[in-house]
C-alpha cells in the first residue's frame, strides 16, 4: 500500500513540475519603411488613414497560413503595436520620403492645414507563411483636397520569405507595404500633375 502511496505522489509531484516549465519568450516585430529618405524639399501635406485590415488579423499575434483554409495564432510571436496602427505608420513613413515631404501625417491626427491628399487603404489580404511569402492586396484610393479628384488603385503583391523566421516574414511584409506605398505615391504625383 505504501509503495502505490509514494508511486501516486511521484506522479504528482512529476505532473506538477512539467505543469511549471516556463513557456518561450514573446517576441515582438514591426512594419519598418523600406524606402530611404529623401532631403524634405516638398511642402505637400499628405494624411494617410483610415487603413482597415481583415478581422482575421487584427489581433496583436501573428496570424499564420498553415493550409489553404487554416491558419494558426502564434501567441509568442507579435505585433508591437497594434497592426493597423503598424500599417499605417509604414505607408506614411514610405510616403514621406518617395514625396520628399516631412509632413506626411496620420488620419485622424488634427492638423492645422488641410491636407493637400487623403490616403484610404483597405487590405484585403494580410497573410503570411514563414519560409514561404508574405501576401498583401490592398485598395487604395487618393483623394485631392481642392477639388475632391480620386484615383483609385489595387496593389497585390506576394514577396517571397526564404527563411522560417517571424522576423523575415516582418521584413518581408514591410517590402509588400513600400510597394503599395509607392503605387499610391505615384497616384500622389500623377493627381499633382494633372492640375
Amino acid at each position: 500500500m505504501r509503495t502505490r502511496t509514494g508511486a501516486a505522489c511521484a506522479c504528482l509531484a512529476l505532473g506538477l513540475a512539467a505543469g511549471c516549465g516556463t513557456s518561450p519568450p514573446s517576441r515582438f516585430y514591426t512594419l519598418n519603411p523600406t524606402v530611404a529618405p529623401a532631403a524634405a524639399t516638398s511642402t505637400l501635406v499628405v494624411a494617410v488613414g483610415p487603413v482597415t485590415i481583415p478581422a482575421v488579423v487584427d489581433r496583436p499575434e501573428f496570424v499564420v497560413n498553415t493550409g489553404p483554409h487554416e491558419v494558426k495564432i502564434d501567441d509568442f510571436n507579435r505585433w508591437a503595436s497594434p497592426l493597423q496602427d503598424n500599417l499605417t505608420r509604414a505607408i506614411a513613413d514610405n510616403l514621406s520620403a518617395v514625396l520628399g515631404t516631412s509632413r506626411v501625417i496620420r488620419f485622424p491626427q488634427p492638423i492645422a492645414v488641410e491636407p493637400d491628399y487623403r490616403v484610404v487603404v483597405e487590405v484585403r489580404t494580410f497573410a503570411s507563411a514563414p519560409g514561404e511569402a508574405a501576401t498583401f492586396d490592398a485598395i487604395w484610393t487618393v483623394r485631392r483636397s481642392k477639388d475632391g479628384r480620386t484615383q483609385t488603385g489595387r496593389t497585390a503583391v506576394r514577396e517571397p520569405v526564404a527563411e522560417k523566421s517571424y522576423d523575415a516574414l516582418a521584413a518581408a511584409h514591410s517590402r509588400a507595404v513600400a510597394r503599395a506605398s509607392q503605387d499610391i505615391a505615384e497616384a500622389i504625383v500623377a493627381l499633382q500633375r494633372a492640375s
